[in-house]
């Protein structure tokens, strides 16, 4: 069905990456091309004056290759680490890089919103292409 597939995966113990990996080769034509990935939020300038660039420097390094591993449990998926707002972030890497389906988890429900997680929801919301959401 869909020829390009981004899948945004958070690196929690609750998040459930092989049901939106399974789900998005459900979804995908043959031959197509997987996106796996994490947004790092992005932090102001006053909070991380204080913090030492090789630790920031590091702690890319590690969410990158935290990314990569998991990316590996796709076959074929290329891991890609971005920052921002995560639901702005996902919605612009899916325009920038021509993505025609989103597979994104939602968790379960709760008090902050009532159907979905605020990530899915504003993926739902504002996204281009279509989207699909793991409970």
């Amino acid at each position: 069905m869909y020829k390009h597939i981004l899948v945004p995966v958070l690196f929690d113990e609750g998040h459930d990456t092989e049901a939106s990996f399974a789900m998005a080769k459900t979804l995908a034509d043959k031959g197509a091309k997987f996106t796996v990935v994490h947004v790092l939020e992005s932090m102001p300038s006053y909070m991380t004056a204080g913090i030492p660039s090789t630790l920031l420097r590091d702690n890319r390094r590690g969410a990158d290759a935290s990314l990569t591993e998991i990316a590996k449990n796709l076959p074929g998926a290329d891991a890609l680490l971005i920052e921002g707002q995560a639901g702005r972030a996902i919605v612009d890497c899916a325009v920038k890089n021509d993505v025609d389906c989103i597979v994104i988890a939602s968790h379960k429900l709760g008090f902050t919103d009532v159907f979905l997680g605020s990530t899915a929801a504003k993926v739902v919301r504002h996204a281009k292409c279509s989207v699909h959401v793991i409970r």
